[in-house]
């Protein structure tokens, strides 16, 4: 094998290689097509196959993917139910026309560089790139209900730099959402594009753009369900928990580049979908129904443990920490035992900025201070250090350690507050 062999490939960089290369931003990953080709001669020139369902294939010294050039045809449901043609005689026009997005159907021929003055643009991909328009290639849209998702990703995504999804691409997503398609797909797959969503600068566009177009709806029911369900005006003068959810996530990743921080943030007021309507705006006891909510869905999208624990915890306790000033000292040292503070502090930290992000996730409150935080942190390094020695060494065993260590801490988080009323009444 040598290099003129593989240059004899009709190949061209496709997809999101070219649109980043168009927009100026940094090119991670490499995307092939190669056209009038077949499997003997990709595997002959030393490629490896890596693809089940149509023919990918792993390039012998760089390993980026190599694809033949292939039409899709739709048969049964899901994003997979489809029959690949991937002979010789699939033009790159038909192979761009398969794609979802026209800034993802442009191409560039290609040898050992990229050359940008001769773009291969067949559905005026360009165009929409300039007019930053997100919008589909054609009505075979429809046909892949994981492009109603990967749409509201690139919402995300390109937020921005003035990224909107064309009226009429919403209008095919919406009917994906009202085809019961949405259903057939994997909760793993459903769950990468939410994680990769929650990790861009813009996650509230994902999920605003999913509910305007009726998938959330379909994926999050009890999540949709917030909107349109209110709170006491004094402390969300946003009033509506669905808006005040989205305005706590652009808080959380103001806050954290942690994506289980972030998820927790949308999670945190799930049980205010239960509320009865009678008992609107107040929402007593939201904290504990939440939780079920939050169980189904990390069952329902087999969301990681890290993520799940994060979240549970933010949902059933977000509100001890808004009153920490106001909780006794027997009730602090039991939510730090109940947030298994002493074996996970950093997942207490996590836990600090979900609870900041909610309460500045108000209308009017983003820029207001939470000192909840570090007087909670002043007790937890007071707590923390009181150790089993101190007691082993007065001879105490077993549970007396134990029950030794829970009086004193209460104590010394006692002496605090004392000292915290003090020093604040002496400001007066």
């Amino acid at each position: 094998m040598t290099s003129n062999n593989l240059t004899e490939l009709n190949t061209y960089l496709v997809g999101g290689a070219v649109r980043d290369t168009l927009l100026g931003h940094k090119v991670y990953d490499h995307d092939f097509v190669v056209v009038g080709a077949t499997i003997e001669k990709m595997l002959a020139l030393g490629f490896q196959q890596v693809g089940k369902d149509f023919p990918v294939f792993l390039h012998p010294k760089t390993k980026d993917e190599y694809a033949l050039a292939r039409t899709e045809r739709k048969q049964g449901q899901g994003y997979t139910g489809f029959i690949c043609d991937a002979s010789s005689a699939v033009t790159l026009e038909e192979d761009l026309l398969r794609r979802d997005l026209t800034i993802n159907a442009m191409a560039m021929p290609f040898t050992n560089t990229v050359d940008t003055s001769t773009i291969i643009d067949p559905y005026n991909g360009q165009k929409d790139l300039e007019n930053r328009i997100l919008r589909h290639v054609s009505s075979a849209f429809v046909e892949d209900p994981l492009r109603v998702l990967r749409v509201a990703r690139f919402a995300a995504r390109y937020h921005n730099y003035g990224f909107t999804v064309a009226d009429e691409t919403m209008q095919l997503m919406a009917k994906i959402s009202n085809s019961g398609e949405l259903a057939t797909l994997p909760s793993e797959r459903v769950w990468l594009e939410m994680q990769r969503s929650l990790a861009e600068n813009h996650p509230e566009v994902f999920f605003q753009v999913l509910r305007d177009c009726g998938a959330l709806a379909k994926i999050w029911p009890e999540l949709n369900s917030l909107w349109g369900v209110p709170n006491p005006t004094k402390w969300h003068p946003e009033i509506c928990s669905g808006i005040h959810t989205l305005m706590v996530l652009k808080q959380a990743v103001k806050l954290s580049s942690k994506t289980s921080v972030r998820f927790a943030a949308l999670c945190h007021d799930l049980g205010k979908s239960l509320t009865l309507e009678e008992n609107w705006p107040r929402h007593q006891g939201h904290e504990k129904s939440g939780l079920s909510l939050v169980e189904k869905i990390c069952a329902q999208l087999k969301v990681p443990k890290d993520h799940k624990t994060l979240a549970l915890k933010v949902c059933e306790f977000h509100l001890h920490c808004h009153k920490a000033f106001e909780l006794k000292a027997s009730t602090v040292v039991k939510l730090f035992n109940s947030l298994d503070v002493w074996r996970k502090p950093e997942e207490f930290s996590d836990f600090l900025t979900a609870c900041t992000a909610d309460f500045r996730g108000r209308l009017h409150f983003d820029e207001k201070p939470y000192p909840q935080v570090n007087f909670l942190k002043s007790l937890f390094n007071a707590a923390v250090s009181i150790t089993a020695k101190e007691f082993i060494e007065k001879g105490l065993k077993g549970a007396d350690i134990k029950e030794a260590i829970y009086n004193k801490r209460i104590a010394i988080v006692q002496e605090i507050k004392e000292a915290n009323l003090h020093a604040a009444n002496e400001q007066l």
